[in-house]
Order: structure tokens, then sequence, then C-alpha cells
């Protein structure tokens, strides 16, 4: 089969893991990252960009952990400013900034959103709102994104906020308040471009390889594939396992949070052309969030409640929080959400950082921490989705501080990952618009593999918008080695567990096809 090839260096799969793999014990790295979240695939791609041989090593999957289980938003800390936490949330506008201009405009777009003013809004909580969204708009402008990119907050009439957000109640409603904030196509998408611009830039990415035990010097890696235990040499090592973090390193304290989100159908919130911020009664800078999603579904969340004990691979949401969250999203609803019409949840941990304060998750920072061991490791841990490149630049630092490393400053603020492209040439691609929003340029690569197999352009499953060729291409240059990296990591299809049966056949036959495509 002729098939079309993406940027060179960038793919990522079976046979390229097994060679990098073999040769890693012979050699000595300058950079060894633990994790490949957002944050550890961004400093895989810090390091690399700087000139610094990396190898990047995760016990699972890319995206496994927290980075897939989030709101899909990259938002500019209009919450922390309620909080007084004006750093972050400059950060947080920054990083947003740099993401929709420079790194990946092809996957984080405008999205509006409306806070309707219902009767339990008082019109001092109202005010209180509308001064923070002008104090956003602010930190847009110091941030330095133009209107262009993301419009400006305004008051809106009852009408209007019907206009927008049809399945609100209209009795009682005085109107809305309208706000624009980035979405993510897809969190795990944004991780893979991450690893994959990364392996462009000569980096090593490996999955299924485990840090058994870590030290400054390396680790004792497994590969969970074979078994074989092999040590990996490094001259500085960065420890971006997320909640994980703590069990390979001694004194790192964290207090995981659990955030919960829901999935309902199109039919459920129908009309619904914009995502929503419900507020959430006796929070001052709480919202529950529903944010439409390119499938025609909806996320709902989020919650923010102490995971004590062991860290599970796969958190699982509670009764009581999907409760919650219907009952906030009813309070704004002509029709109620009902439990029959939830479809499917997901739960991601936050990696925050135990003060010692016995405050509650929802009180602690988000600000991110760099924690250097006594024998040199650097933890990275704290902060969120949207300022994982800054995270990264941050720990990467201190790895060269720490271990004395020759490297120059960090280029990723204007670094555009694989498939970033401005919106004029994406606009013009000839490629379905699916592959377009979540592929960028590479989008006719994809579609070019139907014409050796027709039925890629098709529905892997009738009624779902993922098409076969995002499965083959994922095999073939994403490092997908199994059906569940195929449907709960490269796609979405495994948010809803009928989806996720109805698709497996498909993707495991799929799997030795395209792997030798």
């Amino acid at each position: 089969m002729n098939t079309p090839e993406p940027q060179a260096g960038t793919s990522l799969n079976a046979a390229r893991r097994e060679r990098e793999l073999a040769a890693l014990p012979d050699e000595v790295v300058d950079v060894l990252v633990v994790g490949l979240g957002a944050t550890g695939a961004g400093a895989a791609l810090d390091a690399a960009s700087r000139g610094l041989s990396v190898a990047a090593i995760d016990a699972h999957d890319l995206a496994f952990g927290t980075s897939r289980w989030s709101s899909k938003l990259i938002h500019g800390g209009l919450r922390y400013l309620g909080s007084g936490q004006f750093g972050v949330a400059h950060e947080s506008a920054v990083e947003r900034g740099a993401l929709m201009r420079h790194t990946a405009p092809h996957l984080v777009r405008a999205l509006p959103f409306v806070m309707p003013l219902t009767p339990i809004v008082s019109g001092s909580r109202a005010l209180a709102v509308g001064a923070a969204l002008g104090a956003g708009d602010v930190l847009r402008l110091t941030a330095r994104t133009p209107r262009s990119v993301l419009p400006g907050p305004r008051r809106l009439s009852a009408v209007e906020t019907l206009r927008l957000s049809p399945p609100l109640r209209a009795h009682g409603l005085r109107g809305g308040l309208l706000s624009w904030d980035g979405q993510l196509a897809d969190d795990a998408r944004l991780v893979t471009a991450l690893a994959r611009t990364a392996a462009g830039h000569g980096a090593r990415i490996l999955t299924r390889c485990r840090a058994v035990t870590l030290t400054g010097d390396g680790a004792l890696v497994r590969d969970e594939l074979t078994g074989r235990e092999i040590s990996v040499r490094a001259r500085s090592v960065v420890n971006a396992a997320g909640v994980w973090a703590g069990g390979l390193v001694e004194g790192v304290r964290l207090r995981p949070s659990r955030g919960t989100h829901i999935v309902v159908g199109a039919e459920t919130l129908r009309g619904l052309s914009a995502g929503m911020q419900i507020p959430i009664p006796g929070a001052v800078s709480r919202f529950m969030l529903v944010l439409p999603q390119d499938d025609g579904r909806f996320y709902v969340g989020l919650t923010d409640e102490p995971s004590d004990g062991p860290i599970p691979d796969v958190p699982e949401p509670t009764a009581s929080e999907i409760g919650f969250l219907l009952d906030i999203l009813g309070s704004a609803l002509d029709v109620p959400v009902r439990r029959a019409d939830v479809l499917g949840a997901f739960a991601g941990l936050r990696p925050l950082l135990d003060l010692g304060h016995g405050r509650d998750t929802a009180d602690i920072s988000r600000r991110h921490a760099v924690l250097p061991s006594r024998d040199g490791v650097v933890t990275i841990v704290g902060g969120k989705l949207t300022t994982y490149r800054r995270m990264a630049q941050d720990a990467v630092d201190a790895a060269i501080r720490v271990r004395g490393l020759d490297a120059g400053p960090s280029r990723t603020a204007r670094l555009p990952l694989v498939g970033a492209g401005s919106r004029d040439r994406l606009d013009v691609l000839d490629a379905p618009s699916r592959l377009v929003r979540r592929y960028g340029v590479e989008a006719p690569l994809l579609a070019a593999l139907a014409k050796d197999d027709p039925a890629l352009l098709e529905p892997v499953v009738p009624g779902l918008p993922v098409l076969g060729a995002e499965l083959a291409w994922a095999v073939r240059h994403e490092g997908a080695l199994d059906a569940g990296d195929l449907l709960d990591r490269r796609t979405r299809i495994g948010l809803v567990a009928p989806d996720r049966e109805a698709a497996l056949p498909a993707a495991e036959a799929l799997l030795p096809r395209a792997a030798v495509g």
C-alpha cells in the first residue's frame, strides 16, 4: 500500500518503540522524563527542542492519566481572580494565547459561554461576575490575545440568552452574561501532538515502560510488554508522573482532588449552541460547566472532591457526584436532565500539592511546584492543563540548573505542534471537517489513506463521527499499541460504554492491518 507520510521523524509506532528501547541501555541521555501526560510530553519537547537528548517513558500510554480527563478547556484563569490568585490567572491567559495563536491553533478554538441570570443569581452576584469578566478581558489584553482570536464579554437580553441556550428555563430569566474562552478539541490529542513533536526533535517516546525505581542518575525501567528490566542512565531526571509522582520520590506529598464529568446526548440539550456556566450555590467563584462537543454531545462538570487512599489507574465517578451535577444543571433548565439521560461519566485526579493546611481541595492553589530532591530528581506537580507548557519549561529549567547541563532557553512558547496551521490554511484543506479540527494540516494525509481502502472514510460505528482512518493513523503514526489506546485515548469512543463495545471488533481487526499498512 502506498501510504502518505507525516512530517519527518514524528511518527510513533511499535517498530520505533522496539528499536529505541533496545538502544537505550547503551546510552546516557541528558534528560529522562517519567510520565507522558501533557506536562511530561511538554517537558520532553522542551528539552529536545533545546538540543538535549531525551528519553520519555510512561507505564501505560500517552495521556493515560489526568490529562485525558479534563474539561477540554484552555481557560484564561477567570476563576483564579475570584480567589486572589492573580499570578496564576495571568499565567493561564498567557498560555491560552500561545496555544490559540502559535502552538496549537488547530486544536484550540474560541467557545462562547452563557451564564444565565436565573432567580437564584442575585443582582449583587451578577454585578460581581460581570466585573470579573471585565477583569478577565483585561487579562486577555495583557496576554496580547487579540479580539479576533477571543472576543470580549457583554451582557445579553433574555431573548438573546434563550437564542443561544434554548434549554434554559424562561420563567424568571433576566438575561445572561456572555464570555469567551478556549476550547480544546481533545486533551489526549494535544498530548499526542506534543509527544510526536518531541519525537520530531529526537526525543525517544516510550510507552508501556514503567519506572520501578528512580534516582537523580536514571531509573530501573520495566518493559510492561515483555517484563524485561533495563537500567536507563541519565544526566538529569524529571518526575512528571502526576498523581503518581509521590510514589517515585520521597517527600513529595500530594492531596489529589477528583473532578467528575457526565456525558449527555445532543437530544437532551437540543438547540444549545454555546457553553453554559451555571453558578454553584454557596460558592463565590465556582461554576458548573456545560461544554458542547464536536460529536453533538455535551460534557457537564465538574466536581472538586478529595480523593483519599490508593491512586487508581482509572478513577471512577461516584453516584453522589453525578447527582450533584444533575441537581445544579436542573436548577437552570426548563426540563431537568434525568439519570437515564446520562450516557457516560468520567473522573480525573488533580495532582495538588499537600501543604498541610487541611483546606478543601477546591481552595488549594492551582499554582504548580518544582521540587528538586536530595539526589537531583526534579518533580513537577500541581498546575493545570492550560499551563502545561510553562510547567514543562520550569521543570526543564530546574533540571538544567540542578545538574549543570549546557542548554539554551526554552523555545516552546512559539514552537508549532504537529498539525498546527493558520486558520486561513486550515479552512481550505481538502479533507473532512472532523479531520481538520483534530489533525490540522495533516488531515489530508488521513483522508489519503482511503485511496486504497475507501472504507477508512466511513464511521467506525454507525452514528458516531470517528472514522476508520483515525484508527489506522493512530497505529502507524501515533504510537497506539492496542485497542484501548485507539478507543480510549486517540479517540473518545470509550467514554460511552455501549459505543466502546460496538467499536471494539473494528479496532482489534484494524490493529494488524494498520501496523503493516
